[in-house]
């Protein structure tokens, strides 16, 4: 079976629909048999008070591309995905622009998914770095 990268945003965008990844914005935009990318727009919506981007929202993006990139590894007619564990470090802050979330697999277990997340801006510098582990369950 060849690999849609079309067919996967398209389902990935769909998933995101009347969700937190609309309030926020975030949109899919690249995917690959290896990843899958996802943007955020930086703006008052996603700041802190200090008005920087939001540690949680950069984690939301974060387990949004990662939890994503399960399902489109899998088999989302037959297998359900939750985050179970998401670790972050913050290592610049951002005001405005956009964000990128990359996720690659670390692990393919049956059952669990390991997942790193990369979080850059528009010049590729590196905003937060996530580890996110999934687990993978068959549908009731």
């Amino acid at each position: 079976m060849s690999f849609d990268k079309e067919k996967v945003l398209t389902m990935c965008n769909q998933f995101a629909k009347n969700t937190l990844m609309q309030t926020l914005g975030i949109e899919y935009i690249d995917a690959g048999e290896d990843f899958l990318t996802a943007k955020m727009p930086v703006n008052s919506r996603v700041h802190q008070p200090m008005g920087l981007l939001h540690g949680g929202a950069t984690v939301a993006l974060a387990e949004s591309v990662g939890s994503a990139a399960s399902i489109v590894i899998g088999n989302p007619r037959e297998e359900e995905v939750r985050g179970i564990e998401i670790s972050a470090n913050h290592l610049r802050s951002k005001t405005e622009g956009t964000v990128f979330g990359t996720a690659r697999i670390i692990h393919k277990g049956r059952t669990l998914h390991l997942w790193e997340i990369r979080i850059t801006d528009e010049e590729n510098n590196l905003i937060s770095i996530c580890k996110l582990t999934n687990m993978v369950f068959k549908k009731k």
